[in-house]
């Protein structure tokens, strides 16, 4: 099969469409003949050499696919409600840029009526991470306020959506107008661009002075701080990725006052036993909202597996608003 490799830690251009054995699925796997594969920053990171992948994960980037049901293990397939033949979006640990992927039965979900493989592919990365994170670790509830850092990324428009969907206010924040009118559009309440805008002002002012009471943050570093300030009182930090640094200093007293949490995860080394706890979630809460069209994926481009460099690129260079997915 095709696959894309990492020939070494680099730059985009380190991306090379080079020739591997088709996977194997083991038990508990399924084996999909890929149509779409899911660009995600850790992909980014681990090109660079900064994200290696878990222990006994294929060395191929990609942690998201669509595509069709080949083979597998038949109990656990019949288990999931699943079949050869089937459509499905999975989420995997690795080698998602390939022509074929294993994925474990418990951690796919079928494509959504309707649904091409591109616009199925958009969905296991950043699913899995905003319900895992906003609404199980961040426990946000309808009637809540969620500062959303970073919008238009394929993070942020997922979280926005949902984030409105069950009940909550959404406050956005974004680098330019034209990013924050995007977040309008898909359904945040307020954008607030911060190059322009301090964030911590304008959360206070929109809230009443009350504060936000979960953010969802991709940046860390010095953001934690500030973050800390614009918190209503029980309020939730939930980090997800350090594009900002990795160290925070912070006013414990505010913290202590306003009983305050700061917490975060990373997704690709949990158990597949913990992804599946979500699949079922997703599956149960969120994809009828999909085939109803409340939520929806919002793609920004497409490249085919030979360009993978260029979609690298591209979501380096944050001038993308939605999610990025090469073709197979």
């Amino acid at each position: 099969m095709q696959a894309v490799e990492i020939s070494s830690f680099g730059a985009p251009d380190v991306l090379r469409l080079g020739a591997r054995p088709v996977p194997v699925p083991g038990v508990g796997e399924l084996l999909i003949r890929v149509g779409a594969s899911g660009i995600n920053r850790p992909d980014v990171l681990q090109r660079m050499g900064h994200y290696a992948p878990p222990p006994g994960t294929s060395d191929l980037p990609g942690l998201e696919v669509a595509g069709v049901v080949e083979a597998g293990d038949a109990a656990a397939m019949a288990q999931a409600g699943l079949a050869i033949g089937d459509r499905v979006c999975a989420l995997v640990a690795g080698g998602g840029y390939a022509q074929w992927c294993v994925a474990p039965v418990e951690q796919c979900l079928p494509v959504p009526a309707g649904f091409s493989d591109i616009e199925a592919a958009s969905l296991p990365e950043t699913f899995f991470t905003v319900w895992s994170n906003v609404f199980d670790r961040g426990r946000l509830q309808a009637g809540e306020t969620l500062l959303v850092q970073g919008g238009t990324s394929g993070i942020g428009v997922t979280a926005i959506q949902l984030a409105r969907a069950f009940g909550a206010t959404v406050i956005a924040t974004a680098g330019s107008d034209e990013k924050c009118r995007a977040c309008l559009e898909l359904g945040a309440h307020h954008a607030i661009n911060y190059k322009s805008q301090d964030f911590v002002a304008e959360a206070k002012r929109i809230t009443d002075g009350k504060g936000v009471d979960v953010v969802l943050d991709m940046v860390a570093g010095g953001y934690v701080a500030r973050e800390v300030e614009c918190l209503a009182e029980d309020g939730r930090i939930v980090i997800i990725a350090v594009q900002g640094g990795v160290k925070s200093e912070v006013n414990a007293g505010l913290v202590l006052r306003r009983r305050l949490t700061i917490t975060g995860s990373t997704l690709r080394p949990r158990s597949v036993a913990f992804k599946g706890a979500i699949a079922r979630a997703l599956r149960e809460r969120v994809w009828p909202l999909l085939a109803a069209g409340t939520v929806r994926p919002v793609i920004h481009s497409t490249f085919a597996a030979a360009d993978a460099a260029q979609a690298h690129a591209l979501m380096e260079s944050n001038q993308h608003i939605g999610k990025i997915v090469l073709t197979w």
